[in-house]
């Protein structure tokens, strides 16, 4: 795992420059336990402590940001590291807020590794763009044998209900997943406020999208069908969303104009695949009720 060198990163005194912070996450099993036993951190990214709602088998963390919003020029590194047969769930205590750049670009990297027989469950709440953010976020997932993930991210795109349009800032995303070293899932792309929001190769006129993709053993028979009628009872009149099977890849999308819309679709899908995947009942965290 590599961590950044606190000596190269600027100082947080001074409010001229912008923020740079990583946070490092370990967890390993413990008998029938998994324990936090990695929290490092620099800068304004912080795990408080480790919670089991569901019992010792799965820790839960929440990846808590101080500051509230990332300011052009902000970089976030995150890393966590789960270990063999470890299962652990990680997610945020609400959106997260990406400001206008003012010139500079702001940045997150993402890298979570996941051992053999092991489980993570990558759920962050939704993301802001506000107008005029230039934001490149970059995710890299690196799973073992017989490992299963499950990640998603909800995008919005201007602060709609304010009446702001994302209309002059840029979003890069990079994502790739590997799974017992072999490439299952590479995607990347960028969508710029002024041609691909109303784009029919981007965002069509859309303000949020989602997209929710788990990694583990094959869906049984019937289920992909039995996933997409549930993710459509959580639809409005005006969004659309796909399901699609790729041998050990599931990847469900949601495309409109709601971000509580987006989260219906992407909590219904999955309500549904965690017990495919993880053999565990759905239990929704606190944290996303509050």
């Amino acid at each position: 795992m590599r961590i950044v060198n606190a000596a190269q990163v600027l100082t947080a005194g001074n409010t001229t420059e912008p923020w740079q912070a990583w946070l490092a996450l370990g967890f390993a099993r413990d008998g029938d336990t998994t324990r936090l036993i990695e929290r490092s951190h620099y800068g304004p990214l912080r795990v408080q402590k480790p919670l089991y709602p569901e019992g010792s088998d799965i820790c839960h963390a929440i990846v808590v940001h101080p500051p509230g919003g990332v300011v052009g020029g902000d970089q976030l590194d995150i890393h966590a590291c789960i270990g063999h047969s470890a299962n652990a769930f990680i997610t945020t205590p609400g959106a997260a807020k990406w400001y206008k750049a003012n010139g500079r670009v702001s940045r997150q990297s993402v890298h979570l590794n996941v051992g053999d027989a092991g489980c993570l469950e990558w759920l962050p709440q939704e993301t802001i763009f506000f107008d005029a953010a230039d934001v490149q976020l970059d995710t890299v997932v690196e799973l073992g044998s017989e490992a299963n993930y499950l990640g998603s991210e909800i995008l919005c795109f201007g602060r709609t209900a304010s009446g702001e349009r994302f209309s002059s800032g840029r979003v890069g995303q990079r994502t790739s997943i590997r799974l017992h070293g072999k490439l299952v899932w590479f995607e990347q792309g960028e969508l710029s406020g002024r041609n691909a929001m109303s784009s029919p190769l981007g965002m069509a006129g859309s303000t949020v999208c989602a997209t929710l993709i788990g990694v583990g053993k094959p869906l049984p028979s019937g289920a992909l069908n039995t996933l997409r009628e549930t993710c459509a009872a959580e639809l409005d009149e005006t969004g659309s969303f796909g399901a699609t099977q790729m041998k050990s890849v599931v990847v469900v999308r949601y495309l409109g104009d709601s971000s509580e819309v987006a989260k219906k679709v992407m909590t219904a899908a999955w309500r549904m695949l965690r017990p495919l995947l993880t053999g565990r009942a759905a239990v929704v965290p606190r944290i996303w009720n509050t």
